[in-house]
């Protein structure tokens, strides 16, 4: 029981930052609204491949729920009917969570690959909440941790269902993507109480604080660089060079809190080599933050090349794994302070 536990809490890992590819890829390519509705796709938990299945014609068989665009709008079938020769207005009612009517085969299959790798990602969890029951006599803290992911995640669901519904609303966006990282740092935390860890390490409270302070500003770069992003996009794919010419103030502190990011994380590995504390992952870390660098300089200078965007908020979002994981390891208890 407690190994399919930890199976199924780092398959949960790993689907969960699949998901934040997927939600990337469709960022890049302007999906989000792929599926006007949530959770089906246009009506269809399986969703369509051709706009002749969601234009009405006669003597066709419809669904409770299914949708038709008609006039520039999305219509939603009330009840179990076949269309006679003639449109019948009394069994459509129309969909009132917003005015979204455009239907584009790849936006809407991405974004229900998104959404599939989210079911999927859920399942997991599950699985992984039922058998944290395992740990019930000894550590009941992973139990109610498993089932706080499980929580966790459908408020996720909740958040997904109001970024369609808003139409893409870019407050709604970023807190969708706080929440898939504060979920991979309960993951994450789990797992490590869960697992037998002997690495013996040596712990600094300097290093600690500043890991934490490192931490914290990561999380606030990914909530101001989801804004930056959103307006990019607002601006028009064929003008982003000149979209940031003039951009928002979040824009400047982005670029400017990623300099210090650099820094205090540069500190935090001279500072562990010249004590020896023993803390690998601070390697890692640097390297993440080098190609943030790198894919922030491509996008603002070579007008957003194809694969930068979702590179550069996937690396950011293992960037923040390592650097919760690393925290959790300046708190190891038997590890020895100096």
């Amino acid at each position: 029981m407690k190994s399919l536990f930890l199976k199924f809490a780092k398959t949960s890992l790993i689907l969960v930052y699949i998901v934040i590819i997927a939600g990337a890829l469709v960022r890049m390519t302007g999906s989000g609204m792929g599926c006007p509705d949530w959770p089906k796709c246009f009506g269809y938990y399986i969703p369509p491949t051709d706009i002749k299945e969601l234009t009405w014609s006669p003597n066709r068989e419809f669904e409770s729920g299914q949708v038709i665009i008609k006039d520039e709008a999305l219509l939603v079938a009330k009840d179990n009917f076949t269309t006679g020769t003639t449109f019948d207005v009394n069994h459509w009612r129309p969909y009132t969570k917003h005015d979204y009517a455009i239907f584009n085969p790849t936006h809407t299959w991405i974004e229900y690959l998104n959404r599939l790798a989210g079911l999927l990602g859920g399942f997991a969890v599950l699985f992984m909440a039922v058998f944290s029951f395992a740990f019930w006599k000894g550590n009941k803290k992973i139990v109610f941790l498993s089932w706080l992911v499980v929580i966790m995640m459908g408020i996720q669901g909740w958040l997904g269902a109001t970024v369609v519904y808003s139409v893409l609303n870019p407050i709604k966006i970023t807190l969708h993507m706080i929440v898939a990282l504060l979920i991979v740092a309960v993951l994450l935390f789990t797992i490590r109480k869960a697992a037998t860890i002997n690495t013996a390490l040596k712990i600094d409270n300097t290093f600690r604080n500043v890991v934490i302070l490192t931490l914290l500003l990561t999380l606030i770069q990914i909530a101001l660089g989801t804004q930056v992003r959103q307006f990019v996009d607002n601006q028009g794919h064929d003008n982003l060079l000149s979209a940031l010419e003039n951009p928002p103030l979040n824009f400047y502190i982005h670029r400017s809190f990623s300099i210090l990011i650099f820094g205090l994380n540069f500190f935090l590995y001279h500072r562990n080599k010249k004590l020896e504390l023993g803390f690998s992952k601070i390697n890692w870390v640097m390297a993440f933050i080098v190609v943030e660098f790198f894919t922030g300089i491509l996008m603002y200078y070579f007008n957003f090349p194809f694969g930068t965007q979702p590179l550069h908020l996937v690396i950011a979002a293992l960037l923040f794994g390592v650097q919760f994981y690393l925290y959790m390891e300046t708190k190891k208890q038997n590890s020895v302070t100096i």
